[in-house]
Protein backbone atom coordinates (compact mmCIF):
# COMPACT_ATOMS: atom_id res chain seq x y z
CA UNK A 1 0.00 0.00 0.00
CA UNK A 2 3.11 2.08 0.96
CA UNK A 3 4.31 1.86 -2.41
CA UNK A 4 0.75 2.30 -3.83
CA UNK A 5 0.44 5.69 -1.81
CA UNK A 6 4.10 7.04 -3.15
CA UNK A 7 3.82 6.71 -6.68
CA UNK A 8 -0.05 8.44 -6.66
CA UNK A 9 0.32 10.83 -4.14
CA UNK A 10 -0.37 13.39 -6.73
CA UNK A 11 -3.47 11.83 -7.84
CA UNK A 12 -4.37 11.06 -4.12
CA UNK A 13 -3.73 14.75 -2.73
CA UNK A 14 -5.40 15.96 -5.89
CA UNK A 15 -8.92 14.16 -5.25
CA UNK A 16 -8.13 14.43 -1.35
CA UNK A 17 -8.27 18.20 -1.84
CA UNK A 18 -11.63 18.22 -4.36
CA UNK A 19 -13.35 16.25 -1.76
CA UNK A 20 -12.57 18.50 0.91
CA UNK A 21 -14.25 21.72 -1.17
CA UNK A 22 -16.96 20.04 -2.01
CA UNK A 23 -17.77 19.10 1.51
CA UNK A 24 -16.59 22.33 3.15
CA UNK A 25 -18.70 24.50 0.23
CA UNK A 26 -21.78 21.99 0.30
CA UNK A 27 -21.83 22.71 3.83
CA UNK A 28 -21.55 26.43 4.43
CA UNK A 29 -24.31 26.95 1.46
CA UNK A 30 -26.32 24.30 3.52
CA UNK A 31 -25.77 26.12 6.53
CA UNK A 32 -26.92 29.23 5.44
CA UNK A 33 -29.84 27.86 3.26
CA UNK A 34 -31.00 25.81 6.77
CA UNK A 35 -30.49 28.96 8.96
CA UNK A 36 -32.31 31.03 7.07
CA UNK A 37 -35.43 28.61 6.91
CA UNK A 38 -35.01 27.89 10.65
CA UNK A 39 -35.59 31.75 11.27
CA UNK A 40 -38.71 31.58 9.36
CA UNK A 41 -40.09 28.17 10.74
CA UNK A 42 -38.74 28.72 14.63
CA UNK A 43 -41.92 31.22 15.98
CA UNK A 44 -44.53 28.82 14.93
CA UNK A 45 -45.30 25.84 16.37
CA UNK A 46 -46.77 24.16 12.83
CA UNK A 47 -44.49 24.53 10.98
CA UNK A 48 -41.36 23.58 13.22
CA UNK A 49 -43.46 20.73 13.34
CA UNK A 50 -43.31 20.10 9.34
CA UNK A 51 -39.35 21.51 9.09
CA UNK A 52 -38.44 18.71 11.74
CA UNK A 53 -40.92 16.13 9.79
CA UNK A 54 -39.16 16.98 6.07
CA UNK A 55 -35.58 16.99 7.98
CA UNK A 56 -36.38 13.75 9.27
CA UNK A 57 -37.72 11.84 6.20
CA UNK A 58 -35.03 13.77 3.92
CA UNK A 59 -32.29 11.21 6.27
CA UNK A 60 -34.17 8.61 5.51
CA UNK A 61 -33.81 8.79 1.44
CA UNK A 62 -31.05 6.44 0.26
CA UNK A 63 -28.46 9.26 -1.33
CA UNK A 64 -28.12 6.47 -4.08
CA UNK A 65 -31.69 6.80 -5.11
CA UNK A 66 -31.36 10.65 -4.53
CA UNK A 67 -27.84 11.02 -6.88
CA UNK A 68 -29.83 8.49 -9.49
CA UNK A 69 -33.57 10.84 -9.47
CA UNK A 70 -30.76 13.80 -10.24
CA UNK A 71 -29.11 12.39 -13.15
CA UNK A 72 -32.43 13.33 -15.31
CA UNK A 73 -32.58 16.92 -14.83
CA UNK A 74 -28.74 17.24 -14.25
CA UNK A 75 -26.79 14.68 -16.05
CA UNK A 76 -23.38 13.25 -14.74
CA UNK A 77 -21.00 15.87 -13.21
CA UNK A 78 -20.37 18.03 -10.34
CA UNK A 79 -24.25 19.39 -10.51
CA UNK A 80 -26.04 16.78 -8.88
CA UNK A 81 -23.45 15.97 -6.52
CA UNK A 82 -23.41 19.23 -5.28
CA UNK A 83 -27.43 19.33 -5.09
CA UNK A 84 -27.46 16.15 -3.07
CA UNK A 85 -24.58 17.09 -0.83
CA UNK A 86 -26.04 19.94 0.02
CA UNK A 87 -29.49 18.69 0.41
CA UNK A 88 -28.37 15.93 3.19
CA UNK A 89 -25.64 18.31 4.77
CA UNK A 90 -28.48 21.12 5.18
CA UNK A 91 -31.08 18.11 7.30
CA UNK A 92 -29.30 18.05 10.42
CA UNK A 93 -28.61 22.25 10.35
CA UNK A 94 -31.91 22.80 9.66
CA UNK A 95 -33.70 20.51 12.58
CA UNK A 96 -30.68 22.04 15.17
CA UNK A 97 -30.91 25.11 14.12
CA UNK A 98 -34.89 25.17 14.69
CA UNK A 99 -34.33 23.76 18.22
CA UNK A 100 -31.30 26.39 19.30
CA UNK A 101 -33.59 29.25 18.48
CA UNK A 102 -36.70 27.93 20.14
CA UNK A 103 -34.94 27.09 23.22
CA UNK A 104 -33.92 30.75 23.81
CA UNK A 105 -34.62 32.22 26.98
CA UNK A 106 -37.82 34.21 26.03
CA UNK A 107 -37.02 36.64 29.12
CA UNK A 108 -33.71 37.47 27.13
CA UNK A 109 -35.68 38.59 23.93
CA UNK A 110 -38.36 40.57 25.55
CA UNK A 111 -35.47 42.03 27.89
CA UNK A 112 -33.93 43.14 24.53
CA UNK A 113 -37.03 44.22 22.22
CA UNK A 114 -37.75 46.40 25.87
CA UNK A 115 -34.62 48.31 25.70
CA UNK A 116 -35.76 49.17 22.26
CA UNK A 117 -34.31 46.76 20.11
CA UNK A 118 -35.51 45.68 17.00
CA UNK A 119 -36.98 41.91 15.89
CA UNK A 120 -34.44 41.90 13.39
CA UNK A 121 -31.30 43.62 15.68
CA UNK A 122 -32.98 40.88 18.85
CA UNK A 123 -32.36 37.92 16.23
CA UNK A 124 -29.27 38.90 15.37
CA UNK A 125 -27.15 40.21 18.65
CA UNK A 126 -29.52 37.80 20.97
CA UNK A 127 -30.95 34.82 19.76
CA UNK A 128 -28.57 33.83 16.86
CA UNK A 129 -25.68 34.07 19.30
CA UNK A 130 -27.76 32.19 22.04
CA UNK A 131 -28.47 29.33 19.44
CA UNK A 132 -25.22 29.07 18.02
CA UNK A 133 -23.92 26.41 20.04
CA UNK A 134 -26.26 24.19 18.81
CA UNK A 135 -26.48 25.12 15.43
CA UNK A 136 -23.09 24.37 15.53
CA UNK A 137 -23.39 21.07 16.54
CA UNK A 138 -25.84 20.75 14.02
CA UNK A 139 -22.88 21.96 11.23
CA UNK A 140 -20.70 19.39 12.75
CA UNK A 141 -22.64 16.18 11.91
CA UNK A 142 -23.94 17.25 8.72
CA UNK A 143 -20.15 17.59 8.03
CA UNK A 144 -19.17 14.09 9.16
CA UNK A 145 -22.04 13.00 7.57
CA UNK A 146 -21.58 14.22 4.18
CA UNK A 147 -18.41 13.12 4.00
CA UNK A 148 -19.23 9.67 2.76
CA UNK A 149 -22.11 10.77 0.67
CA UNK A 150 -19.52 13.23 -1.01
CA UNK A 151 -17.79 9.89 -1.48
CA UNK A 152 -21.04 8.33 -3.02
CA UNK A 153 -21.41 10.94 -5.49
CA UNK A 154 -18.49 9.24 -7.55
CA UNK A 155 -21.50 7.09 -8.86
CA UNK A 156 -22.73 10.08 -11.02
CA UNK A 157 -19.18 11.21 -11.54
CA UNK A 158 -19.11 13.70 -9.16
CA UNK A 159 -15.13 14.73 -7.69
CA UNK A 160 -13.09 13.52 -5.02
CA UNK A 161 -12.12 10.50 -3.15
CA UNK A 162 -15.26 8.61 -4.34
CA UNK A 163 -13.80 8.09 -7.70
CA UNK A 164 -10.40 5.97 -5.94
CA UNK A 165 -12.95 3.66 -3.86
CA UNK A 166 -15.73 2.92 -6.79
CA UNK A 167 -12.40 2.71 -9.32
CA UNK A 168 -10.88 -0.32 -6.46
CA UNK A 169 -14.12 -1.81 -5.72
CA UNK A 170 -15.11 -2.10 -9.46
CA UNK A 171 -11.68 -3.92 -9.82
CA UNK A 172 -11.66 -6.32 -6.59
CA UNK A 173 -9.37 -8.96 -7.29
CA UNK A 174 -7.32 -6.97 -9.81
CA UNK A 175 -3.86 -5.34 -9.16
CA UNK A 176 -3.94 -2.54 -6.62
CA UNK A 177 -7.70 -2.62 -6.28
CA UNK A 178 -7.76 -3.50 -2.46
CA UNK A 179 -4.86 -0.37 -2.00
CA UNK A 180 -7.37 1.99 -3.92
CA UNK A 181 -10.19 1.35 -1.84
CA UNK A 182 -8.73 0.92 1.59
CA UNK A 183 -6.18 4.61 0.52
CA UNK A 184 -9.57 6.30 -0.52
CA UNK A 185 -11.27 5.10 2.66
CA UNK A 186 -8.36 5.56 4.66
CA UNK A 187 -8.19 9.60 3.76
CA UNK A 188 -11.81 10.48 3.75
CA UNK A 189 -11.52 9.86 7.14
CA UNK A 190 -8.73 11.27 7.82
CA UNK A 191 -9.66 14.59 6.64
CA UNK A 192 -13.28 13.60 8.60
CA UNK A 193 -11.13 14.10 11.71
CA UNK A 194 -9.46 17.02 10.26
CA UNK A 195 -12.37 19.00 9.64
CA UNK A 196 -14.29 18.02 12.80
CA UNK A 197 -10.83 19.76 14.65
CA UNK A 198 -11.06 22.72 12.63
CA UNK A 199 -14.75 22.89 13.38
CA UNK A 200 -14.06 23.09 17.56
CA UNK A 201 -12.16 25.47 16.94
CA UNK A 202 -14.26 27.69 15.04
CA UNK A 203 -16.88 26.94 17.92
CA UNK A 204 -14.10 28.12 20.49
CA UNK A 205 -13.34 31.56 18.78
CA UNK A 206 -17.09 32.12 17.48
CA UNK A 207 -19.22 31.37 20.84
CA UNK A 208 -18.74 33.44 23.40
CA UNK A 209 -17.29 32.62 26.53
CA UNK A 210 -20.44 33.20 28.74
CA UNK A 211 -22.28 30.23 26.88
CA UNK A 212 -19.58 28.37 26.49
CA UNK A 213 -20.18 24.79 28.22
Amino acid sequence: MWQYLVDRRELIAFQAYQHVSLVVQCVALATVLAVGLAVLAYRSPRITGLANGISAIGLTIPSFALLGLLLAPFGFGITPAVVAVVFYAALPVLRNAVVGLAGVDQSLVESARGIGMSRWATLRRVELPLAWPVILAGVRVSTQMVMGIAAVAAYVLGPGLGSLIFSGLSRLGGANALNATLVGTIAMVLLALVLDVVLVLVGRLTTSKGIRV
